[in-house]
């Protein structure tokens, strides 16, 4: 049962860690949410491109890979590979190859979303 339970557990408290990080930032700077957001991808990268990232992702599985630090470290991978394969040229393709199915999906569902609701006047 605890096989079952434990990588759920597991997700559940890195996914949990990042968002009461996020929290304190909101609360103890002046930092806006995005500017969070974006120093979150940030991190992702950066601590995927010197290999921190990736143990904890074999830790926390979805739990990592899902909030914004998982999108860097997707971009981070994707530049890794890239490079490997064609040399200081991946460095401009390798980011946005790993992410594109990502982003597909996401322009995808938002125009399934745009043609089922209406948007209203303020």
């Amino acid at each position: 049962m605890t096989d079952i339970i434990l990588p759920y557990l597991k997700a559940f408290a890195v996914g949990g860690g990042f968002c009461i990080i996020a929290q304190i930032l909101i609360d103890k700077t002046k930092l806006t949410p995005a500017r969070i957001l974006v120093f979150y991808v940030v991190m992702g990268v950066f601590l995927g491109g010197i290999g921190v990232y990736k143990p904890l992702v074999d830790f926390a599985g979805a739990g990592a890979t899902t909030p914004l630090t998982g999108f860097g470290y997707l971009i981070s991978e994707g530049i890794r590979e890239a490079v490997d394969k064609k040399g200081l040229l991946g460095v401009f393709s390798g980011g946005l190859t790993a992410a594109s199915a990502g982003i597909g999906a996401a322009i995808v569902f938002g125009l399934c979303a745009s043609l089922v609701f209406r948007s209203k006047r303020k």
